[in-house]
């Protein structure tokens, strides 16, 4: 027996009750409350009858495997060609979706992301200007190798070809960029490029690239989902024992062996001082290799290159021998060309830029662990003597620098301020410019801390964008953003991200209405100043509008309390430094 609800009155007929079948009632019959005729009932068995499972889209196998390999966070813009990709993500509770305010936040952040984890991150935009847009921070991520899944709509696949509205060839855009590019076709598919992209970007460390047409987005699928076990390889790779012993023959023999660590060799702290300690070698880090080490540590004598310590500029120089581990030989590195050990997980980076002794491909977790057990042990008092005297005087130099009595506050000063406060496992987010000029030279890093910065590529606004991924990264951890005020005017925008997803960032400003690297720059090739002035807004008033926390310092005895007050906060804050784009004087 069935129940008929009027929809005039909402009164029910119920078959059991009235014990007369409502289609046995005359034509004429009306309802007993309203007067409403026959027609006007609806059966709710018909209304309540469970509708079978909803069939599952490719867009819901491509997030559905996304997710099955452990991506977490998918920062992005929704649009047209890519709302079959974003309502997937909303019903998928194995991902979180992270709305920024431009495209090129959403490839920093991705980037970011897999520089600070080593996993991977995606990013989701339509076609046409969207997609173009990621460009910038795609780049960021390809040169320093940071494993990255870049999603893009696209035309239905008809339209594909004539010239349609949004429509640029995005194959081709996106191919000097990319280790994986290319465009979802079929719906058998789904799964096998969305796995192959992530395990390309995993393994070949670079940028995955799949255009999703608009049409094949809604289609049904029932693809089998791929699980992650067994088809990621294992990249501990090690080096025969004759090529070992060849290595460890030419360190014995140096009287003056320097090891010079890069990005490559973060995490590798520990080992690399046992290496250290046992051959009397001090150790000097490139600009990215910063915080391998405490950099307290007697052994350490700097970072070298244009950002570099006298120290470290001297050593390297009256060195015999350098172990270098993890560098990709950056121009601005500046490693001179001698006798050398070099150890890399990139083959082509083994004498990239000049002949080595031994060069040794793998891990260098292994490698430095084989090392250690071949080595010779050696005392060498007057060296070890020497390098703790240079990095006295190096040290001495910047204390010297921080004067707290200059107004405008000089920069250096205030990474003297923020290396005494910020937390010693902070995760710190760099941008680019004079900022990270002085952070480099005079910012004291231990190994329990985290850096994150545009290497190869250099580009400004990387400074938010990367502390808005390391407060998603690790949400526990403080997260500090040092950026100036040409840099964090790219992006500011998206402050507003910060604020909407309760990311605790603290951005320190160093506000010099200048791009003060830029004037230094024409300054030195003899060029007269120009263009380089900015016009700003107030910066803390600005994080006020956006709901945030703002704090103007101009006085350099109020430096260290508005420091101190913002590391406090449990909301974004812009702290907005006036300081003095004039360095040398």
């Amino acid at each position: 027996m069935r129940k008929f609800r009027c929809t005039v009155c909402n009164y029910v007929y119920d078959e059991t009750k009235e014990n007369v079948k409502f289609s046995e009632l005359a034509d004429d019959w009306t309802c007993p409350v309203c007067n409403a005729a026959k027609s006007a009932f609806v059966s709710l068995s018909e209304i309540y009858t469970e509708k079978p499972a909803e069939q599952k889209t490719v867009s819901d196998v491509v997030i559905e495997q996304m997710a099955e390999w452990g991506i977490k966070f998918v920062f992005g813009i929704p649009g047209t060609s890519s709302l079959g990709l974003v309502d997937a993500i909303r019903k998928n509770n194995k991902l979180k979706y992270i709305q920024v305010r431009h495209e090129q936040t959403a490839a920093f952040m991705a980037s970011a992301y897999g520089k600070l984890t080593g996993h991977i991150a995606a990013c989701l935009t339509i076609a046409g200007p969207g997609a173009t847009n990621l460009a910038t921070g795609l780049y960021d991520a390809c040169l320093d190798h940071s494993p990255v899944l870049a999603l893009t709509g696209l035309v239905k696949r008809q339209l594909i070809g004539p010239g349609s509205f949004q429509e640029i060839d995005q194959h081709s855009f996106f191919e000097p960029i990319c280790v994986f590019n290319h465009t979802l076709m079929a719906e058998d598919q789904a799964a096998t490029l969305i796995t192959l992209a992530i395990k390309h970007a995993l393994v070949d460390r670079g940028v995955s690239h799949i255009s999703v047409p608009n049409d094949i987005q809604k289609l049904n699928c029932d693809t089998v989902i791929l699980p992650m076990e067994g088809r990621i390889p294992n990249n501990n790779i090690m080096q025969c024992e004759q090529l070992i012993r060849q290595a460890a023959l030419v360190i014995d023999r140096a009287n003056r062996p320097v090891i010079i660590s890069g990005f490559g060799a973060l995490g590798q702290g520990e080992k690399l001082l046992r290496l250290a300690q046992k051959i009397s070698a001090p150790i000097v880090t490139t600009f990215r290799g910063k915080g391998v080490i405490d950099e307290d540590n007697e052994l350490y004598a700097g970072s070298h290159g244009t950002i570099g310590s006298t120290a470290a500029a001297r050593i390297v120089r009256e060195s015999d021998l350098l172990i270098v581990i993890g560098s990709s030989f950056s121009d601005m590195t500046q490693i001179p060309e001698k006798k050398m050990v070099q150890i890399d997980i990139n083959p082509m980076m083994i004498a990239k830029k000049y002949p080595v002794e031994v060069g040794l491909w793998g891990n260098c977790s292994e490698i430095i662990s084989q090392l250690i057990k071949t080595v010779n042990k050696k005392k060498n008092e007057e060296y070890l003597t020497e390098i703790v005297k240079l990095k006295q005087e190096w040290i001495g130099l910047l204390a010297q620098e921080a004067d707290s009595s200059q107004t405008p506050i000089r920069p250096q000063y205030i990474i003297n301020v923020l290396n005494q406060k910020i937390d010693s496992n902070a995760v710190i987010s760099l941008d680019v410019g004079e900022n990270g000029w002085w952070f480099g030279r005079n910012f004291l890093m231990k190994h329990t801390q985290k850096m994150v910065m545009s290497g190869y590529l250099a580009s400004m606004g990387t400074g938010l964008t990367g502390a808005l991924a390391a407060q998603l990264a690790y949400p526990d951890k403080q997260v500090v953003c040092i950026t100036g005020d040409g840099g964090f005017s790219m992006v500011m925008e998206d402050f507003l991200t910060a604020v909407k997803y309760d990311l605790p960032i603290k951005v320190f400003l160093f506000n010099n209405r200048q791009l003060g690297m830029i004037m230094q720059e024409q300054k030195v090739e003899n060029y007269p100043n120009w263009q380089t002035d900015l016009y700003n807004c107030d910066f803390a008033e600005y994080a006020q509008n956006c709901g945030g926390v703002g704090i103007s310092v101009k006085d350099p005895a109020e430096l260290e309390s508005a420091v101190e007050k913002a590391l406090s906060l449990e909301k974004p804050v812009i702290v907005d430094i006036i300081t003095d784009p004039k360095r040398f004087i």
